[in-house]
C-alpha cells in the first residue's frame, strides 16, 4: 500500500510504498533530506511524527533511544508508514531540499589501487557511463560476492572517475580486500547513489572553515578542488588532524589549492615540527573569532563530535555547521 508523507515545516508531500523506507522514497523523487549512514546508526535523519504511524526497521538505540521512539521520534532511514504520515523536519535545508538527484546503481571497474599510509588506501574507479554527483557526496560500494555494501565519499568532482580514500579496519568486510589485494585493476564493482548533503551551499559568503581527521579527507578535498575549478573567491581554511607525520597524505595538492592548510598530529613520535595536539585544540587555539563561517566537519564520531562542541561553543549557529560522521561497520 501507498502512503502521503507531508513533511513540514516545508509542505512537501510524497507517496510512500510500505516496502521502502521514507528517506529512500525522498531519494528517488528528488527531495534530498538530511541524512548520514542511512542505516539508522548516525541520527542525522531523526524526525518527529506529527500524526500517523510507522513501523522501523531494526537501528542503533545510540540513535534513537527507546524514550525517544515513545516520544514520536522516528528515524526516517529506517522508517516504513503504515498510515498517511505528517512529520516535522528538525534538520533541514530549503537551499537543498529540492536538488536532489535521484540515486541510481551502475557498474564500474577498479582503475587503481594504491596504499596511501599505513591504514588508508586510494580506490579509483571508472564508471561504465557518466556518473554526476555533487562535490561532497558518497555512494555505496557493493561487496563483492555478497548482498552487501560499504559506504565512501567521492574525492573528485568529474562524472567519469570515482576516487575514493578509504581506512582500513581490522575485520572490514571491504577494506580489507583493499589490504590484501583481492580487489584487482579491471574488476568490476556494482555502485549506488549518490546520496549525502555534505554539500556547499553556493549562496553562502561567509568563509569556509574545514575541520576534518582520517579518511575524512575524501569529501573535503572534493569540496577543496570543486572551488579551486569554479574559481570560488571564498576564504577557507582546512585543518586536518592525524596521528604522527606518517599518517598525513595529500600534503603537496593541499599546499596547491590555497587553503589555509594546517595539519596537525596528535603525537610527537617522530619530530613533528608542525603543530600538534588533538585538531579541535588546535582550531581553538588557532581560529579567533569564527562566529561568521560555514564549518564543515568530517571523519570519526568522537572528533566529529567534538569539533561541533567546540564551533557551537565559539559561537557558529547550528545551522551553519555541516558534517558528516564516518562510522563504521567493520566486522568484529
Amino acid at each position: 500500500m501507498k502512503h502521503t508523507v507531508r513533511f513540514e515545516p516545508v509542505g512537501i508531500e510524497i507517496e510512500v510504498d510500505e516496502e521502502e523506507t521514507i528517506l529512500n522514497a525522498a531519494f528517488q523523487q528528488g527531495i534530498m533530506l538530511m541524512h548520514g549512514c542511512k542505516e539508522g546508526q548516525c541520527s542525522a535523519c531523526k524526525s518527529f511524527i506529527l500524526d500517523g504511524e510507522v513501523d522501523l526497521d531494526r537501528y542503533s538505540t545510540f540513535a534513537l533511544p527507546d524514550f525517544e521512539e515513545a516520544e514520536g521520534w522516528t528515524l526516517l532511514c529506517r522508517a516504513h508508514p503504515y498510515s498517511d504520515l505528517e512529520i516535522e523536519l528538525i534538520n533541514y535545508d530549503e537551499e537543498i531540499i529540492h536538488g536532489g538527484v535521484p540515486p541510481r546503481t551502475i557498474s564500474t571497474s577498479v582503475v587503481s589501487v594504491a596504499k596511501l599510509t599505513s591504514d588508508i588506501y586510494s580506490l579509483t574507479l571508472k564508471p561504465s557511463e557518466p556518473f554526476e554527483f555533487k562535490p561532497g557526496q558518497y555512494v555505496d560500494i557493493q561487496i563483492p560476492g555478497t548482498e552487501l555494501h560499504r559506504s565512501f565519499s567521492m574525492a573528485n568532482t568529474d562524472p567519469d572517475t570515482l576516487e575514493f580514500m578509504i581506512k582500513h579496519y581490522e575485520g572490514g568486510r571491504f577494506s580489507g580486500q583493499l589490504a590484501d589485494g583481492s580487489i584487482r585493476p579491471g574488476d568490476e564493482l556494482n555502485v549506488t547513489g549518490p546520496y549525502g548533503v555534505f554539500t556547499l551551499r553556493p549562496s553562502s559568503p561567509r568563509r569556509l572553515l574545514f575541520i576534518g581527521g582520517g579518511a575524512g579527507m575524501a569529501p573535503i578535498l572534493s569540496l577543496l578542488r570543486s572551488l579551486r575549478e569554479s574559481g570560488s573567491e571564498r576564504a577557507r581554511a582546512y585543518y586536518y588532524g592525524a596521528r604522527t607525520e606518517a599518517d598525513l597524505f595529500q600534503l603537496d595538492e593541499l599546499a596547491s589549492l590555497e587553503c589555509g592548510f594546517v595539519p596537525a598530529c596528535s603525537e610527537n613520535s617522530n619530530g613533528w615540527r608542525g603543530e600538534c595536539g588533538l585538531i579541535t585544540d588546535v582550531v581553538s587555539r588557532l581560529e579567533g573569532d569564527i562566529a561568521e563561517v560555514d564549518a564543515y566537519v568530517c571523519g570519526p564520531p568522537p572528533m566529529v563530535e567534538a569539533a561541533i562542541a567546540l564551533l557551537e561553543a565559539k559561537g557558529v549557529p547550528e545551522a551553519h555547521i555541516y558534517y558528516d560522521k564516518f562510522t563504521t561497520t567493520a566486522d568484529q
